[in-house]
């Protein structure tokens, strides 16, 4: 069980050195994450690989006794988000989550990320928009061999031209886990082209991180 004393309560921004590990990221992007994930190592790696593992429990895990971890996950990503972030600021952005691999349309689609944009303060309401639409559903991009690129990702994608009044003053990109930084990339510019003079950062719940070499393993 991840809790508050172990998970990250504390937005670190992507910089020089991290950069590298998310090679779409241009030195422009303003780019933040809450914890480190690494890939293949399991729940017990980590309190961020847990979170991040129950948070993308899959929806046909609903109904069954582990669908109480991914309820916890939600709560305890918005919780750690929101002691990050001040009421002064959330107030003056609108959070806008990136789809998921699933469109809405598909029984699988997952609105993690919404639930826990929600949970950031029910009260007074935050401007939480769905602004990015999802044409159609893709696979997730770690069931596939070739990671899909930025542009692909992008012509998938369109904006939803109801949701464009008020004129955000900010806005952030929120996803789960920043890897490759193909989704942040796509999404980034597909609302910089609806608002090209707002500024725009991404927020993560994690971040996935290179595995560690074992030195071990070469003497």
């Amino acid at each position: 069980m991840t809790s508050a004393s172990t998970f990250p309560q504390r937005l670190t921004k992507i910089d020089d050195l991290t950069r590298p590990d998310h090679f779409y990221l241009t030195p422009e992007d303003a780019c933040y994450f809450l914890g480190e994930y690494t890939a293949r190592k399991g729940y017990a790696f980590s309190p961020t690989n847990q979170l991040v593992l129950n948070f993308k429990k899959s929806l046909d895990k609903r109904g069954t006794p582990q669908w109480k971890y991914k309820d916890r996950a939600i709560r305890e990503a918005a919780a750690a988000m929101r002691g990050s972030l001040t009421g002064d600021l959330l107030d003056r952005i609108t959070l806008v989550p990136i789809p998921p691999s699933k469109a809405k349309t598909d029984p699988l689609y997952d609105d993690r990320l919404v639930q826990m944009l929600h949970a950031l303060r029910p009260q007074p309401r935050l401007d939480i928009r769905e602004l990015i639409v999802q044409r159609a559903s893709m696979a997730a991009a770690h069931d596939q061999a070739n990671r899909p690129r930025p542009e692909e990702i992008q012509a998938n994608y369109a904006i939803d031209e109801n949701l464009l009044q008020p004129k955000p003053e900010n806005i952030a990109l929120v996803d789960d886990v920043l890897t490759t930084g193909a989704h942040f990339r796509a999404a980034c510019s597909v609302v910089q082209q609806a608002f090209p003079d707002v500024s725009i950062v991404g927020l993560f719940i994690a971040r996935r991180v290179p595995e560690a070499v074992d030195f071990e393993e070469f003497e």
